[in-house]
């Protein structure tokens, strides 16, 4: 029932209230958040996203998101409005933390606005938007770009990297986040099939199999539950902030072929 229920969901200081307009938007947020009130998160919540996507199929979308003072984050919520699967990414915090920083790669299926919402632990709902414009290539529905039985043969495969970069990006809207903090990218290799994309040979649809949870734990404990869907590319990469004191890394990713997979590293030198 949880799975239904969350699939349901993915295919469909003060601050004032957000006045946004759209249907897709409005949709999607009356059946993520019914009634709940949606406040301005523009002093908290920095976006970086193209103006217009260099490869539809493969777009890098970012955010830097700093708690309110004296509460914490809870959870991350990407939407690409008018994508096929709108909910595009969920990252549950484990632990609630006072900042939060994510890079992840998606399909931007044609011009769309992207909302990112943030959910504080004393229950406070923040979101910011920009507009991303494409060139036009259907990236749900292209075809994958490589050979499929290929990629099932690899499918599942991981690589953890990090670096003591410091996350976030010059010149946002907000400050950077932590010196303390590093970078944590973990490339996933999965075909990330839409259900939409047509065998060239065959002519018939693909069935669609993606990755539905990306859970990262540090030091043995939980860090940050990622829930996927279609909108995530092929091969996806996930960046991450992580603490500099990280000394080992553990992902485990579960597809909706029931693929479960998992890796690990260790940082003694971080």
């Amino acid at each position: 029932m949880k799975r239904i229920a969350l699939a349901a969901a993915l295919i469909c200081v003060t601050a004032l209230p957000v006045v946004a307009s759209g249907d897709a938007w409005d949709a999607v947020k009356t059946q993520l958040y019914g009634e709940r009130t949606m406040l301005d998160g523009a002093q908290f919540i920095s976006i970086d996203a193209p103006y217009r996507t260099p490869d539809d199929a493969r777009a890098n979308l970012a955010a830097q998101i700093v708690a309110p003072q004296g509460v914490n984050l809870g959870k991350i919520t990407v939407v690409l409005d008018e994508n096929p699967m709108p909910v595009s990414a969920i990252f549950v915090l484990n632990t609630p933390q006072p900042s939060f920083y994510f890079d992840i790669t998606m399909r931007v299926n044609g011009p769309t606005p992207l909302h990112v919402i943030a959910e504080t632990t004393d229950g406070r709902l923040f979101v910011t938007e920009t507009f991303v414009k494409t060139s036009g290539t259907g990236a749900c529905a292209a075809p994958p770009g490589t050979d499929t039985e290929l990629a099932l043969a690899t499918l599942g495969q991981m690589n953890i990297s990090v670096s003591n970069k410091k996350p976030g990006f010059a010149g946002g809207a907000l400050t950077s986040l932590a010196s303390r903090l590093g970078r944590m990218d973990v490339d996933i290799s999965h075909p990330s099939l839409s259900g939409m994309q047509m065998d060239q040979i065959s002519l018939l649809f693909i069935p669609m199999r993606y990755v539905e949870k990306v859970e990262i734990d540090l030091d043995g404990a939980g860090f940050v539950d990622m829930t996927g869907s279609i909108s995530l590319s092929e091969n996806p990469r996930v960046g991450l902030a992580v603490p500099q004191s990280t000394r080992s890394v553990d992902v485990t990713m579960t597809d909706t072929g029931g693929t479960v997979s998992t890796a690990h590293k260790d940082l003694a030198g971080f």
